[in-house]
């Protein structure tokens, strides 16, 4: 397969330093964008919610199988069946509430990123896309915080 080559269009600005689990929905968030970028932002503040997708920079191990939130509670599984960082390329994706925008920064609400995280890309919630009709989902997902 050919190499993939992305690059940043922003860093995540906030106050937490390490990664936990649970406490996610109450951090406010500022996603700075290359100034390069503002225009392509006009129109977003319509949105209620937004979707954004980063680098997960600072994962340094990958693996195949894992216990999500590394809980012996719930069962171990391959990492593509499960949100966990330690993937074959960190990609994150967080649906977010839009808390406002200021020329090239947005101000965000539940993003479950560290500070100085980049942004690959962000994409405007849109219901008609991005809600599943009666999904289904493993019993242990529900006893993860978030």
């Amino acid at each position: 397969m050919a190499n993939i080559s992305i690059k940043p269009i922003g860093l995540v600005k906030n106050s937490e330093k390490q990664p936990h689990f649970g406490r996610w929905r109450d951090v406010v968030s500022e996603i700075a964008m290359d100034k390069k970028f503002t225009e392509a932002l006009d129109g977003i503040e319509d949105y209620s919610h937004i979707i954004v997708i980063y680098w997960m920079d600072k994962v340094k191990h990958k693996v195949i199988k894992h216990h999500p939130q590394g809980r012996e509670d719930v069962p171990l599984v391959g990492i593509l069946a499960c949100r966990c960082p330690g993937r074959p390329n960190p990609i994150g994706i967080s649906t977010v509430k839009l808390l406002g925008r200021k020329g090239n920064v947005l101000k965000v609400k539940g993003l479950d990123v560290i500070d100085g995280t980049p942004i690959i890309d962000i994409k405007p919630f849109t219901p008609q896309y991005d809600v599943a009709q009666n999904p289904k989902v493993p019993n242990w997902v529900n006893r993860l915080e978030y």
